[in-house]
Parts: C-alpha cells; structure tokens; sequence
C-alpha cells in the first residue's frame, strides 16, 4: 500500500504536464517522474520487480484522481 503520496510540476508553467512523485511503500521512500504518457522514471532505487506492476496501476490511479479529475 501506498502512504504519504505527493506530487508536484516539473514545471513553473503548472499547465505543462508531467510530475515529480514521492510516497512510500514497504516502509521505503521512492520517487520518480510522472510522465504524460504514464511512465515513470524513478529517480529513488526502483521499486522490487514484482512490486512494481501493482505500484504503477496505484501511482496511474492516484493520478487520475488528483491530476486528470480536477
């Protein structure tokens, strides 16, 4: 599960997209960058390969609540 999600710009101008995200999961911080195509590009030590697919489908829906749904 995830805990303590934040995400900010990557940009002055808020209306470009993409973001900066952080949370954490297993009681490790991680973060990376939220592209507009949904790829993310972690900037943290990546996320253990068999976690990864089910923290991508909570970031993309984290996302389109607090990003897309506005």
């Amino acid at each position: 599960m995830i805990t303590h999600f934040q995400y900010n710009s990557l940009y002055s101008n808020k209306q470009m997209p993409g973001w900066r995200i952080s949370f954490y999961f297993k009681k490790k911080k991680l973060s990376g960058i939220y592209h507009p195509d949904g790829k993310i590009e972690w900037t943290s030590e990546p996320p253990l390969q068999e976690d990864e697919e089910l923290l991508i489908k909570q970031i993309h829906e984290l996302m389109l609540f607090h990003v897309y749904d506005q």
